[in-house]
């Protein structure tokens, strides 16, 4: 639309002084990191973390290089908002198998019996999968919770989940590994076999 400036142009206006005018980026994308987040934390805290993820890019804003659009470093600076909410989360919280309900539990009984993938993956589909995801989640320490839901329920390559989480390849392969052993010894110790193998 004639007129409308560009992100570039925004961002000049905000760094040069003009504060009010990274309410139009805020409007622009608020969208888009909400997507992001709401895919990542409850629905009751994503608000919260939207806030900071915007705060975060404003402050950050001068270090802005324009090599990738200005949504893809947003959406970046969201993944790692999400993080620090699950660490922070992490650290106040612990969790067993008894905070499952016993539709939960018979229910993660029945999922890890299954010995197929695709048979697995229609399962965690129903909405009773996701009380048993998010207590298996919950074992995970932050970034490897958010390495795990970008690459396999997302299903995003490792190389674009190194970047949104600013850590290397290797790294995010070798969390991947230490996530699925984690979550399979968690299975053994409460007595559920199968389904879940780390490789």
């Amino acid at each position: 639309m004639p007129g409308t400036p560009d992100d570039m142009q925004i961002i000049a206006e905000v760094l040069g002084g003009d504060a009010d005018a990274f309410k139009l980026l805020l409007e622009r994308y608020e969208s888009t990191v909400a997507r992001v987040v709401g895919s990542h934390v409850p629905a009751e805290n994503v608000t919260e973390v939207v806030h900071e993820t915007f705060i975060r890019a404003y402050g950050s804003l001068s270090g802005y290089a324009p090599v990738k659009p200005f949504a893809n470093w947003l959406v970046t600076i969201a993944s790692r908002s999400c993080h620090d909410y699950w660490r922070a989360r992490y650290r106040r919280r612990e969790s067993s198998a008894s905070d499952l309900s016993e539709d939960g539990q018979a229910f993660l009984e029945n999922a890890m019996a299954v010995e197929s993938r695709e048979r697995f993956d229609a399962l965690v589909r129903q909405t009773e999968a996701q009380e048993v995801l998010s207590l298996l989640l919950d074992q995970l320490a932050p970034m490897d919770r958010m390495v795990v839901t970008l690459t396999y329920l997302e299903e995003r390559s490792v190389k674009e989940t190194a970047a949104m989480l600013g850590i290397s390849v290797p790294n995010v392969k070798v969390r991947a590994y230490r996530a699925k052993r984690k979550l399979k010894s968690f299975l053994k110790r409460h007595g559920i076999q199968g389904g879940l193998h780390a490789s």
